[in-house]
């Protein structure tokens, strides 16, 4: 029961909260997982423990769930409430599936191959939670390191998933073994290597094709005022106005506008759209925004969550978002729940677009991630693979208020531009507005609930691509395959004499 509190202890303070953040406490959420699941007296009391653990760490970080569902989803707080409680407990059968695996594992295994395994099957696990269920790989352990950039330049090399992974076997170890065992020495000694040689790789320059100057504009627009036909005029103005004075204060080769920032439909090329038209040849700078967009269809029309690229010369590109967020975009199963509401203001549900070709405007070529397609690191991958070297990710995330989420947001997003050694340049609504570099460093940010412009000098353009990025395949198939084969010889070995339950454990 400790090991189980300390474990979701651990995992709020190590994510984002709203209270105080230590990211090193995350680490026991691993190693009480471990623990609970090696130590326990019978499966049924592993899957029970591993269950509660990952579904209490889940609903206590996902505590923000409840807001959009509330403000815009006008439900009734009795309703919006037990909104993180229910992903919760869809995130513990995850985490159960886990501990009955760790428990096999401690058992059959020897204590210098409990260590491997268990890396493979948390990162199996995290790659699970990014499929299954339309997939919502949130809440990545690595991402609570993101603060730390040392901790993370693994990910480089074995992805964010993989990273994971390793960081949870090097507690696993002491934790189930003992601290004083000869695996648990090496578990720490491990995790220390792993923080200096980060370090190290930290602070090495970035390997450039050259620089830009962009400039990122948040306009904090009320989200509940946005599609007025008032309002949509005066966003656009106030857009224009923050971003002529930008350009007059800063040099700039790129303006970054957020998701859906412009509330109508920019393809009719009305007055509203003429005025970005205008401006973009004006100012001699291209312009990334978000707009909605349709196509006719024989039964009616198809919406689409849309970014433009906008050149000087009047050039149009744009990429529609691909992965939609589920009740919040789209309505899964909508024709069976027809109750059920999304919650973005505006005009009937969207559908997911198809081309991941980057925009291109002379030597640059971004990669576009809209929203939470940046948790997702398959799509970065695609991005990249296509020719991005500048990764652009635009997002609204004041549904969210002042809470957790646009920080987890953020972290989530750095882990992108370290597996992928690309550059991030975040452009949001209302906060948190970023400029990553390859590394994972944020060269500049922006706060929450603010109107402001956020200017970014040397943004690196890069072509070279990481260990990750090349072996990515390998990894999707391999990790998963290898867990599996593990498994099956765990259930093949006999239970060791020297095993956690014949022993006892003690974290």
């Amino acid at each position: 029961m400790t090991a189980s509190l300390l474990a979701v202890l651990g995992a709020w303070l190590g994510f984002a909260n709203p209270l105080y953040r230590l990211p090193l406490l995350v680490l026991a959420l691993p190693a009480g997982l471990a623990y609970a699941a090696a130590s326990a007296p019978s499966f049924r009391a592993a899957a029970k423990a591993g269950y509660w653990i990952g579904a209490l760490s889940a609903c206590l970080s996902l505590y923000w769930v409840a807001l959009p569902i509330h403000d815009y989803g006008n439900l009734p707080w009795v309703l919006a409430a037990p909104a993180p409680v229910l992903m919760g407990f869809v995130l513990g059968l995850f985490t159960m599936a886990l501990a009955l695996v760790l428990r096999l594992g401690a058992r059959r295994l020897s204590p210098w191959l409990f260590g491997p395994f268990c890396a493979l099957a948390w990162t199996s696990m995290e790659m699970a939670r990014g499929v299954f269920f339309t997939g919502f790989p949130w809440l990545t352990l690595a991402a609570a390191f993101a603060p730390w950039p040392a901790v993370i330049q693994g990910a480089a090399f074995i992805g964010a998933y993989g990273l994971s992974g390793l960081l949870a076997a090097l507690v696993a170890w002491p934790a189930v073994c003992g601290p004083l065992s000869r695996q648990g020495i090496l578990g720490v000694a491990l995790l220390a290597a792993l923080f200096f040689v980060g370090n190290n790789r930290a602070g090495q320059p970035v390997a450039r094709d050259a620089s830009i100057h962009a400039t990122i504009v948040q306009g904090n627009v009320d989200q509940s005022r946005k599609w007025d036909p008032q309002s949509q005029r005066e966003t656009v103005e106030k857009y224009v106005a923050l971003s002529t004075q930008a350009i007059r204060d800063a040099p700039t080769d790129l303006l970054v506008w957020p998701e859906t920032t412009m509330p109508f439909y920019y393809q009719d090329h009305g007055p509203l759209a003429q005025q970005l038209i205008d401006f973009a040849a004006a100012s001699g700078t291209p312009l990334v925004f978000g707009a909605p967009a349709y196509e006719r269809t024989l039964g009616g029309h198809v919406l689409f969550n849309r970014t433009y690229l906008l050149t000087p010369s009047g050039q149009e590109s744009y990429y529609d978002k691909e992965h939609l967020v589920p009740f919040g975009e789209y309505v899964p199963l909508g024709a069976y729940l027809p109750f059920i509401h999304k919650l973005v203001e505006g005009v009937g549900d969207f559908r997911p677009g198809k081309a991941e070709k980057p925009l291109t405007s002379g030597r640059l070529a971004l990669g576009m991630l809209i929203c939470y397609e940046a948790i997702f690191p398959e799509l970065a991958q695609q991005r990249v693979e296509a020719g991005a070297n500048i990764l652009v990710n635009i997002t609204n995330d004041s549904w969210f208020g002042d809470s957790a989420a646009p920080r987890q947001h953020l972290d989530l997003a750095l882990l992108r531009a370290v597996e992928q050694g690309r550059a991030i340049i975040r452009g949001t609504n209302s906060g948190i507005s970023a400029v990553i570099d390859p590394r994972g460093h944020i060269m500049a940010q922006g706060g929450l609930f603010t109107t402001l412009t956020l200017p970014c000098p040397e943004v690196p353009v890069v072509s070279e691509t990481t260990w990750f990025h090349r072996l990515f395949t390998l990894l999707n198939w391999a990790v998963p395959g290898l867990t599996l084969l593990f498994c099956l010889a765990c259930v093949l070995l006999p239970e060791r004499r020297d095993s956690p339950s014949r022993r006892g454990t003690t974290l």
